[in-house]
């Protein structure tokens, strides 16, 4: 099992910005294959923000929001700059996971709590 744990999520101004982090461990040998930022709004769906290795990006937040991997620190992030009040929901992290079982390699999918991000106008 991998654990997730998200951080960096707060109130900020618009046009603000915020970094949140997204720490992987676990007993166990893994490895971290793909990762991805989604955020869910009250009352709306959950949506993607971006993914990699894709690469595939939200229009939504194109040019605003970077995704990134730190595998040194099995850490995923996600950048978010000119924050405006729309981009207010809760923001979740997603990882694939290789996982040594002591015989082969598994993939499993994991989901972190969330974290607020919170934009005052």
């Amino acid at each position: 099992q991998v654990q997730l744990v998200e951080s960096g999520g707060g109130l900020v101004q618009v046009g603000g910005s915020l970094r949140l982090s997204c720490v992987a461990s676990s007993g166990s040998i893994f490895r971290i294959t793909n990762t991805g930022w989604f955020r869910q709004a009250p009352g709306k769906q959950r949506e993607l923000i971006a993914i990699l290795p894709s690469t595939e990006t939200s229009n939504s937040v194109k040019g605003r929001f970077t995704i990134g991997i730190d595998a040194a620190k099995n850490t995923a992030y996600l950048e978010m700059h000119s924050l405006k009040p729309e981009d207010t929901a809760v923001y979740y992290c997603n990882i694939r996971a290789l996982e040594w079982d002591g015989n082969r390699w598994i993939s499993n999918d994991y989901w972190g709590q969330g974290t607020q991000v919170t934009v005052s106008s």
